[in-house]
């Protein structure tokens, strides 16, 4: 598609976050940047840098560094200014903050310019004292607030004073053609099994995530030593990011329980294809609700039985008793019952959950559905922008998702250009 019009200008779009690393937010941003390049917009990223620069700029976006992790006060103060600079040299449309410290900067930054201000909130924050809820209080004050599941549009709803009719829910959406099945090469089990010292034969049990005490590694560990099944390994995948004191106390943990051979720590994988590949079923064992989770997604997606918590963004992306197993969070007793159901479904029910789970991420939980979405609310955006006046969308129901564009289109901001 054509960048521009003969009378018009390429929408510009500015997403900020702390950082450029892994995580779900991330790889939103980063999923967003390739797909408005795609759709003829300019995309342009400011973070503090991170591993994941490169594939800002290889999607065709800008990245700029600056430091927007930051919650010391005169740095975001600064940080307004210089994002004032940004919006002012590249003619921002649309400033989109996706954490509290750099929704302040952009807040700021937004003001007595042509810039317009969205938010996405990615998870539920600790709400505390008047200053705590305050500094939380700038990830609604967009003209959009984006929520990742209908779980956190309810935290924004009853903690803050927001209309609902600027919530906008778009769901994360994955990789179909990364996360599936006929798309690991058996080269690539085996150098990963090798790399584990996984045992031939061996039913593995499979719990990604970073080691933080929320994520509930201890309640697995605790239900491995209930199952005391010397068929089992499990794998715990996930950097410590210097949490070294948890670290030790989860191998600890393992060794009080006789459970060296059979519950392992692993560091960060790169191929977590793969290593869902070699699960025989996953864990999400979260003692706090996930604003959305991806382990889940990702585990139905490559049609892997998965275990997680009842609470939280869970409840939205697992179909309860046909595509996985939802427990009461915190209780390994039952996580442990539900192990064993997982590892005694015979073939033909493995079959049929596996083909029940893909579809399902297929239909509700792509990376393509989740760009569509958003990019429909960038361009709500640019044709009140256009129009001289902003409105509020009615909707069907509180926290209406932004309806899809057609994914064989994929015009959503050249529609809003043509409106010039």
């Amino acid at each position: 598609m054509n960048r521009t019009k003969k009378n018009g200008k390429t929408p510009v779009i500015m997403q900020v976050i702390p950082q450029l690393g892994a995580g779900g937010a991330e790889q939103g941003c980063i999923d967003i940047c390739a797909e408005l390049v795609r759709a003829g917009a300019r995309a342009i990223v400011v973070s503090h840098g991170g591993s994941r620069v490169r594939e800002i700029t290889r999607a065709g976006g800008l990245h700029i560094d600056m430091p927007v992790h930051s919650k010391n006060p005169m740095v975001m103060w600064d940080n307004a200014r210089r994002l004032r600079q940004i919006i002012q040299k590249y003619d921002v449309d649309i400033a989109h903050a996706r954490s509290r410290a750099p929704a302040w900067s952009c807040l700021r930054a937004c003001r007595g310019t042509q810039a317009r201000f969205i938010t996405t909130c990615h998870a539920p924050y600790n709400m505390g004292g008047k200053a705590k809820n305050f500094y939380n209080s700038s990830i609604v004050r967009g003209e959009r607030v984006i929520a990742i599941s209908y779980f956190v549009a309810d935290y924004l709803r009853q903690n803050f004073e927001i209309d609902p009719r600027r919530i906008r829910v778009v769901h994360r959406g994955i990789a179909i053609e990364k996360f599936h099945p006929t798309a690991v090469t058996a080269e690539r089990l085996i150098k990963l099994s090798k790399t584990w010292r996984l045992p031939d034969g061996a039913s593995i049990v499979m719990m990604p995530g970073r080691l933080t005490r929320w994520k509930g590694h201890a309640v697995l560990i605790e239900a491995m030593a209930k199952l005391a099944r010397p068929d089992l390994v499990c794998v715990l995948i996930g950097d410590d990011q210097g949490r070294s004191e948890y670290r030790q106390e989860l191998e600890a943990m393992i060794a009080a329980r006789q459970l060296e051979g059979h519950v392992r720590i692993v560091d960060h994988c790169d191929d977590m294809p793969a290593a869902y590949m070699l699960a025989t079923v996953v864990v999400s064992a979260s003692t706090d609700p996930e604003g959305f989770g991806r382990v889940p997604v990702e585990a139905q997606a490559m049609g892997r039985p998965i275990i997680a918590t009842d609470h939280g963004g869970a409840r939205e992306t697992i179909m309860r008793g046909e595509t996985g197993w939802l427990i009461r969070p915190g209780d390994a007793g039952l996580l442990a019952q539900a192990i064993d159901e997982a590892l005694s479904l015979d073939p033909m029910q493995r079959a049929v959950l596996a083909t029940r789970a893909m579809a399902h991420v297929a239909h509700s939980f792509t990376r393509e559905k989740m760009a569509d979405e958003t990019l429909n609310v960038y361009a709500e955006i640019l044709e009140e922008k256009l129009s001289g006046h902003g409105h509020l969308r009615r909707t069907k129901e509180p926290f209406a998702p932004g309806r899809g564009a057609p994914a064989a289109e994929n015009t959503v901001i050249s529609k809003a250009v043509a409106a010039e």
